[in-house]
């Protein structure tokens, strides 16, 4: 298998609590994720609730052409207002290992991402990620940037 890794960082003009305060609910995903995927969180989660290792969280997501799949994946490390782990237990990748950082800087706070991921079907998955993959979780995360932007305003306009 092929593994393939992108990072993404992004600062926020809010204290690290606000910012760890939403990313680390659930529930916010869907608020983050492009419409066009149809993202649901399935799995029960109440509104309120902060992910602790251990978390399931099963999802539905349209990633290609409409098509509904099941996706689950394992909180498997929390340490509160620094980091995150949130690992694929079944899904469309192979492979899906995703850190989520977090720092308080000056005016602010800096999220970093780190997503490691495999495809499956071998040569296939290759072509696959070559040609639409890489992207897709590109735009992705440049919606989910431009989303944070308009829901904690920007970082770069505050002049820090």
């Amino acid at each position: 298998m092929k593994a393939y890794q992108l990072k993404f960082s992004q600062q926020l003009p809010v204290p690290l609590a606000t910012a760890w305060d939403f990313f680390s609910s659930p529930m916010n995903l869907a608020k983050i994720t492009p419409a066009k995927m149809a993202f649901q969180v399935t799995s029960g989660v109440q509104i309120q609730e902060k992910m602790y290792p251990g978390m399931i969280i099963t999802y539905k997501v349209s990633p290609l052409l409409g098509i509904k799949l099941n996706w689950m994946t394992e909180i498997t490390q929390v340490k509160d207002q620094e980091y995150f782990i949130d690992e694929q237990r079944f899904g469309p990748y192979r492979f899906w290992h995703h850190q989520h950082h977090f720092r308080a800087i000056n005016g602010g706070v800096e999220m970093n991402d780190i997503l490691t991921y495999g495809l499956p079907m071998g040569i296939f998955g290759r072509i696959a990620n070559t040609l639409f993959v890489a992207a897709e979780l590109q735009q992705i995360f440049k919606f989910r940037k431009n989303k944070v932007i308009e829901l904690f305003g920007d970082y770069s306009a505050t002049g820090t």
